[in-house]
């Protein structure tokens, strides 16, 4: 047990992080879940180490998962989508837990170079990310209302496509979960054109499958398909146009990942695959769906798909991901050699 001034942090079961976990203003986000435990593992350079309460007397300010991630050959610990704040997010609030968190995990993992943490409010110690894409506003859906009133509270623009596309008779959105390999390859084709238009990084297809089956029954995916018309009036069996991977965990719901071709765009297939899910899982009672992530000045490599989910409904703060130098040396040193990487990768 570490102790900063009057705040403690202790390891608690899985059972006592929910618990506390589900006292917090959203649903539990899964990657924070030991759900998500299962896909830790399967990844290479991932595994789950724990789950930490930070405590003040009896009280519980926050609790966490982390977990070691090890990229070219250092390591560092992440909590994605934690810590989860159980006191007003302030930034007083913020900085206490987050200290109390550094000086336990400089003890408890000795071998981490950073922590990766998720906050509100940016400060001093906290830095911007040495790889990868984070988002500090996103569009959370409400559920709860019942559906005419979900519709109402899209945009005018948002509503008259997924009308229009609703009455597209050459367009079936189906749940397909369980699909093979061979089965998504089709829909790793469209991953790679989304990409290419999009000027984004994408996995191999065996990452998102892996997820799919780690993540099983939370990880669940939608795919739009467009059939033609034979002389017979018979459909012939549709082609995907678009796709999108869902996560369900408790009562929340996110999207993850989408993928959509020119053919989709112009049929509207991505709005009507959102009114496909939206309407499924509020049968189901999940209670909220985030859009996980909209362009911001901190992520604007996510401007391109800012427009689109504003049609959903209004965008929100949420808490981005920073790091936090536990070695602050060689963190330096980490922060130095990649600049280099990147300034010869782009002669």
């Amino acid at each position: 047990m570490t102790q900063t001034a009057a705040v403690r942090v202790e390891p608690v079961s899985d059972d006592r992080f929910l618990e506390l976990a589900r006292t917090a203003d959203h649903p539990v986000p899964i990657e924070q879940a030991p759900a998500w435990d299962r896909y830790d593992a399967a990844v290479p350079g991932r595994t789950h180490l724990d789950r930490l309460a930070v405590l003040r007397g009896d009280d519980a300010l926050a609790v966490v998962s982390v977990s070691r991630y090890e990229v070219r050959g250092f390591a560092y610990v992440w909590a994605k989508h934690g810590p989860i704040p159980l006191v007003e997010r302030t930034p007083e609030n913020e900085k206490t837990i987050r200290d109390a968190l550094v000086a336990d995990f400089r003890k408890r993992y000795p071998w981490a170079v950073f922590a990766r943490l998720h906050a509100r409010h940016a400060a001093p110690d906290l830095l911007e990310l040495l790889q990868t894409v984070t988002f500090d506003h996103t569009v959370i859906i409400d559920l709860t209302s019942d559906t005419d009133a979900m519709m109402a509270s899209f945009s005018k623009r948002g509503r008259y496509k997924i009308r229009k596309t609703l009455k597209d008779d050459a367009m079936t959105v189906t749940e397909e979960t369980g699909m093979s390999a061979e089965q998504f390859a089709e829909l790793y084709e469209i991953y790679r054109e989304t990409a290419a238009g999009a000027g984004f990084g994408i996995f191999p297809a065996s990452m998102y499958l892996t997820m799919l089956e780690a993540l099983a029954p939370h990880a669940r995916i939608w795919v739009a398909r467009r059939h033609d018309t034979g002389p017979d009036g018979d459909k012939t069996p549709g082609r995907a146009v678009a796709w999108v991977i869902a996560v369900v965990h408790e009562d929340g719901g996110t999207d993850y990942y989408a993928g959509n071709n020119l053919e989709a765009r112009d049929t509207n297939a991505a709005l009507r695959i959102k009114w496909e899910i939206l309407t499924t899982l509020k049968a189901e009672g999940v209670r909220e769906y985030d859009l996980f992530g909209v362009g911001s000045e901190r992520a604007p490599q996510l401007m391109g798909v800012r427009e689109f989910k504003q049609q959903f409904g209004e965008i929100v703060e949420c808490d981005g991901a920073w790091d936090v130098a536990l070695k602050p040396l060689r963190y330096r040193a980490l922060v130095t050699a990649l600049g280099l990487k990147r300034r010869l990768t782009r002669r």
